[in-house]
């Protein structure tokens, strides 16, 4: 009996301890990551302050994120800035003086083309998630969609109407590495599921999968039918290669 009561002591103690590891390891990780973002940009930034603006001259203590706070503010002043025709005429003659290096422009241009996509307000950096038959069949690998753009390899590739479209597959659990791929529209299957539902599914290796999204009912309680042109268009072409697939009886 003892030995049961201290089996089922140890099982709770067991629960409690990887609950609170739970709750407490993404806390942890979270604050350690901001820190120590702080703490690299204020030792990138607080060099350059005059002591006298410096809150640390006339306090007895170091405070922490003082350097970011400037760099902000100098961020969004540049920015300012830039958006007049001085700022601009200034930016454009930096750029003509970077594009007559020859390895400074390669590397400038990259940098610059990533973080305009990134950060642009169009929207259109991944637009969907999808599935992919990869590496083989009946393997499904998750992709995101970056778009249907009409490109060289479109023009080259193109047949029987049906597209070729950019996927990005993800490696896991990091999910800025993968592959760059163009397969056929009717081969990729979309899901409902957000870009960040798709990208906390591959961080955490298939661990913390999104909530299925309910379908929506209709007045007499029979489900309602939602439209997705691009399944819609992909499942005939799909349809009529697996059926050209087969042998003539």
């Amino acid at each position: 009996m003892s030995d049961i009561v201290k089996t089922s002591a140890m099982t709770r103690l067991r629960n409690y301890f990887l609950t609170g590891f739970i709750v407490c390891a993404p806390l942890a990780i979270t604050a350690y990551i901001a820190w120590s973002f702080i703490g690299w940009v204020d030792s990138w930034v607080k060099p350059y302050i005059p002591a006298r603006y410096s809150p640390e001259t006339y306090l007895s203590f170091q405070v922490p994120g003082f350097g970011l706070i400037v760099a902000l503010v100098l961020i969004t002043l540049i920015g300012f800035l830039t958006a007049n025709i001085v700022g601009r005429a200034i930016v454009n003659f930096g750029e003509r003086l970077l594009g007559r290096m020859p390895l400074v422009r390669g590397i400038y241009r990259s940098l610059k083309q990533i973080f305009e996509t990134i950060l642009s307000n169009k929207g259109d950096m991944f637009s969907e998630v999808g599935l992919v038959e990869y590496p083989r069949k009946d393997v499904w690998s998750l992709v995101f969609v970056a778009g249907e753009k009409q490109t060289e390899i479109n023009e080259k590739l193109d047949a029987d109407g049906d597209p070729l479209i950019a996927v990005f597959m993800p490696c896991t659990p990091n999910p800025t590495t993968g592959f760059l791929m163009y397969v056929r529209k009717s081969e990729v299957v979309m899901l409902d599921m957000s870009i960040e539902e798709g990208a906390r599914l591959i961080v955490s290796a298939g661990l913390v999968p999104p909530d299925i999204k309910k379908k929506q009912v209709g007045a007499k309680g029979a489900p309602l039918k939602i439209s997705n042109p691009t399944l819609e268009e992909a499942q005939p072409a799909r349809n009529k290669r697996t059926a050209s697939s087969l042998p003539n009886k």
